[in-house]
């Protein structure tokens, strides 16, 4: 940008911008690369909790991506019924920042950020995680997250078979359909989940519980099983680490602290530690801890979002706007100049 102000870059500016699943996966590998070679700054997320009854709260994620040389915040509600409204459960904004300077770059709408970079981190674990040769994908969960996680997952495996489900009908059907008209082949929406997961080479649980209840049993787990439990409200057995040959998270930082995450139970007894983790994505990504090395191991991969992942995406939409002009330009009364930008 230049001296004249920053750039808000709207949900319908996004859109507009047609980003394919390979420029979001791409922004998200390269992120999770960079934590793996220790060029970031990622924080534990903190919550706001308003006092709402219940009906949702605030993420607060902050970070900075040494590749990009960009520091953002991201502060998404989380607020499951926002169905009834006819709203997404998530709604998000990402604010950028000059590391150098701490003058705002820009503010980017997160909603479909947060979707996407949580889909992408979804198959990009599956890429050094799961066998190569899985066929079969069986997921719990149709909210917003669930249709990212399905078609790139699918970009990288061409499933013989998906299974999906969801606590209503409705929304599991037309989940379906929707993903039937996207992937060219039939995906079968089922009402249980264990419909959904038994016998699935790779199992990713992505519910909205309002309280704990088991939706992936341990027994289901089979050798050469991938599993990916990342609901905000644990839907999983306690004995689920107990099978597992390697558990990886995206940043032990986040899965170590806080009151949510689908692990957090195992964590907070001692049956998940630090001495017992197998990696960070970022190790195997970059390169210095092993992925998959038997096609008989069972995998879990929890992720609870990295910040960082939020702030390379922000920022290519970013320069994409700038680049073609979309956007709004807010002015401001300070500087702000870093290379010559729109």
């Amino acid at each position: 940008m230049n001296g004249a102000g920053f750039r808000f870059v709207s949900d319908l500016d996004v859109d507009r911008l047609r980003l394919t699943p390979h420029d979001i996966l791409e922004a998200v590998e390269s992120a999770v690369r960079a934590q793996g070679e220790g060029d970031v700054v990622l924080e534990p997320r903190v919550h706001l909790m308003p006092p709402n009854g219940g009906k949702g709260h605030f993420n607060v994620l902050r970070g900075y991506v040494g590749t990009e040389n960009v520091c953002g915040v991201k502060i998404v509600g989380d607020f499951v019924e926002n169905y009834q409204l006819g709203l997404p459960s998530e709604v998000a904004l990402v604010n950028l920042f000059d590391p150098e300077t701490g003058v705002p770059l820009g503010v980017v709408d997160g909603t479909m950020i947060t979707s996407a970079r949580t889909g992408a981190l979804t198959a990009l674990g599956a890429k050094y995680l799961a066998r190569p040769d899985s066929k079969i994908l069986g997921h719990v969960g149709a909210r917003g997250t669930a249709w990212w996680n399905v078609t790139m997952l699918d970009d990288l495996f061409d499933f013989e078979e998906i299974r999906v489900t969801s606590k209503r009908p409705e929304s599991r059907e037309e989940f379906a359909k929707n993903l039937t008209e996207r992937l060219g082949k039939p995906v079968k929406a089922v009402a249980t989940a264990e419909e959904a997961l038994v016998g699935a080479d790779i199992m990713v649980e992505a519910s909205r519980l309002m309280e704990p209840a088991v939706l992936l049993k341990t027994e289901w787990v089979t050798p050469g099983t991938f599993v990916v439990p990342y609901g905000t409200i644990s839907a999983v057995d306690i004995s689920l680490t107990d099978v597992m040959d390697k558990v990886v998270v995206d940043d032990w930082g986040q899965a170590g602290a806080g009151r949510f995450g689908a692990l957090r139970r195992h964590v907070d007894e001692g049956l998940l530690t630090k001495e017992t983790l197998h990696a960070e994505l970022g190790d195997i990504v970059a390169g210095h801890a092993p992925g998959r090395e038997r096609p008989d191991e069972r995998i879990l991969f929890w992720h609870r979002g990295l910040a960082t992942t939020d702030v390379a995406l922000a920022y290519r939409i970013l320069r994409r706007a700038e680049e073609t002009g979309l956007g709004t330009v807010v002015e401001t009364g300070y500087g702000g100049n870093r290379d010559g930008g729109a």
